[in-house]
């Protein structure tokens, strides 16, 4: 028999009936041996996380305002859980204790983590799994660093032998004892974290949602879901803001060569998306493009200069008086004379004259442009590599829809196509390129 480890968002542990539907998943299948669950999410789209109620204790902690009708609204979210799924657990004295320990002082992580530690109690409980805190496995060390490593050898040496496990997500500890959490989203990482170390067959993350779409469902209308994608395309299209997992969740499963199914909780008969090494791509029956993804806000330096190919060190003075602006830079497109970096509008923000003026001096460049209210659209796919006019089709499409291309970015891949385009054809663009290869 394989395992599966098995991941839960907090819009899938939100309240007791979705808790049920859980149990209803794990029970379908026998290999779902190892699960991480999120804190409670929103029930409704009033409603407030868990997570952001606790972040709201530490802080009134911290300022030495009370807390305690906040942890109140927490407690009642458990406890009413536990009495609708008629759960045989005292959750009280858990509570209790970590009301005392954040009025003590213990900070926005040691909360934060509260509402995975107190879900994970309760889910293991309610499905009859052992219980084990990830502060005994997730190590950070003492600046507070993720310890990848370490951690994979503590795990993989506390799980070994193990079936029938909770492991709430999100969090881990430091040399000390103290708790640490990932970024907003870490749980995960967590899961990917547990895959790896018990040598899971594939990592199920299930969500509110049924798998990656195509494209943005906000901007093009019932987008197609992507059956299979590889990791290296998943990388393309989150950078781009395509977000349904934690980015760096991939990077535990991928270096064990381990599936990542995406699934929907309230609606587990669809498959979802499965993630893929790169090797194992062609079992996808998407067509040339897997994806289009894109982000607005955007901003392209343009620097001219004759002969600019014939100055040796040129690029390097460009990218020289980035750095001392503290500026990173997206995209350097160049041409015989000409240069330009994408950059995002918040990195020009307060210092755009001086970054002109010290390009200017540095390069003596014959002109130089910044060209704002700029957008992004990635166009992603492994097939596009092998067939012929994919380009020419992209942009017969972009041309038929009135869209005027500023910029254009293809990397050596050939996996992915960028085009900058004014923020105003955002939306028009991503339909084209939509229509052009999902129809």
């Amino acid at each position: 028999m394989g395992i599966k480890a098995v991941k839960f968002g907090g819009s899938s542990l939100a309240d007791a009936g979705q808790f049920k539907k859980v149990k209803a998943i794990m029970q379908a299948d026998p290999e779902r041996l190892f699960l991480v669950p999120s804190a409670p999410g929103k029930r409704t789209y009033k409603d407030e996380k868990i997570t952001d109620m606790l972040y709201t204790c530490a802080d009134r902690a911290q300022k030495g305002v009370p807390f305690r009708d906040v942890f109140d609204r927490i407690a009642e979210r458990y406890v009413d859980i536990a009495f609708e799924l008629a759960i045989k657990f005292d959750l009280v004295p858990h509570l209790e204790q970590v009301y005392a320990r954040i009025a003590a002082g213990e900070g926005a992580d040691y909360a934060a983590s509260r509402g995975e530690y107190l879900n994970g109690l309760l889910v293991a409980e309610y499905l009859g799994f052992t219980f084990v805190d990830p502060a005994e496995m997730v190590c950070f060390d003492g600046n507070g660093r993720f310890d990848a490593e370490l951690t994979q050898a503590k795990m993989s040496a506390r799980l070994k032998g193990m079936n029938r496990v909770v492991v709430p997500g999100f969090y881990g500890a430091m040399p000390d004892g103290r708790i640490k959490t990932f970024s907003r989203g870490g749980s995960d990482i967590s899961g990917a974290l547990v895959a790896r170390a018990v040598g899971a067959d594939v990592y199920e993350n299930w969500t509110d949602v049924s798998g990656f779409l195509m494209a943005d469902p906000r901007i093009v209308k019932d987008p197609k879901t992507i059956d299979v994608i590889s990791y290296s395309e998943l990388r393309e299209l989150s950078y781009m803001g395509a977000t349904v997992l934690h980015e760096d969740s991939i990077f535990p499963v991928r270096q064990a060569c381990i599936p990542i199914n995406v699934r929907n909780t309230n609606l587990p008969e669809h498959p979802g998306t499965i993630i893929v090494p790169d090797d194992a791509r062609q079992l996808s029956s998407n067509g040339i493009v897997t994806g289009i993804a894109g982000r607005t806000g955007f901003a392209i330096i343009n620097v001219q200069k004759d002969n600019m190919n014939g100055q040796l060190g040129f690029g390097r003075k460009f990218l020289q008086v980035l750095e001392e602006f503290g500026i990173s830079f997206e995209h350097m497109p160049s041409g015989i004379d000409t240069l330009s970096a994408v950059i995002a509008d918040k990195e020009l923000e307060g210092k755009r004259k001086k970054v002109v003026d010290e390009l200017m001096r540095a390069l003596e460049a014959d002109s130089i442009e910044i060209h704002d209210n700029m957008a992004l659209i990635a166009t992603v796919g492994r097939g596009m590599v092998s067939t012929i006019g994919t380009a020419a089709k992209l942009f017969t499409a972009l041309a038929r829809d009135g869209v005027n291309v500023r910029m254009i970015d293809q990397g050596s891949s050939e996996l992915n196509i960028i085009v900058g385009v004014e923020s105003d054809d955002f939306g028009t663009a991503v339909n084209a390129i939509y229509r052009a290869f999902a129809q």
